[in-house]
């Protein structure tokens, strides 16, 4: 079995960030391209819409930004734990335990410690699955 890092479905895509990135960047050129629009005496409604598009279009990346940062948090999904299931053939017993490295179906154990006379064998892996509550409606 592998273990998956929790960090890689919290990632924001590359993809996404560089685009991100790049908007960012040509909104902070807009901005400046303004300034100095305003400093070589263009029109001011030049300035003003240069100024105005660096400004939107910076704030819509923030948001997106933001807004694909607080999506990646709420999908972060912890993975159920592994269960193994320990049986006794002869006094049919049955004890779990958490996985270990190395079990796996039909593996004997130690012997049992109510009988003491035939080993344990791990007869079953699973993931505990939890069902999540479902509203009540009315």
């Amino acid at each position: 079995m592998s273990n998956r890092s929790t960090n890689s479905t919290t990632k924001i895509s590359t993809f996404i960030l560089t685009i991100i990135y790049v908007v960012f960047a040509l909104s902070a050129v807009a901005v400046f391209v303004a300034i100095g629009a305003f400093y070589q005496g263009e029109p001011i409604e030049t300035t003003i819409s240069l100024m105005a598009i660096g400004f939107i279009t910076m704030a819509m990346a923030g948001y997106i930004l933001f807004q694909s940062r607080k999506r990646m948090a709420s999908l972060k999904t912890e993975n159920p734990p592994v269960i193994t299931t320990i049986e006794c053939a002869k006094c049919n017993i049955k004890t779990t335990r958490e996985f270990q490295r190395g079990d796996y179906v039909f593996k004997e154990l130690e012997p049992c410690q109510k009988c003491q006379d035939q080993k344990q064998m791990i007869t079953a892996i699973y993931r505990e699955v939890k069902e999540k509550e479902k509203p009540v409606t009315v």
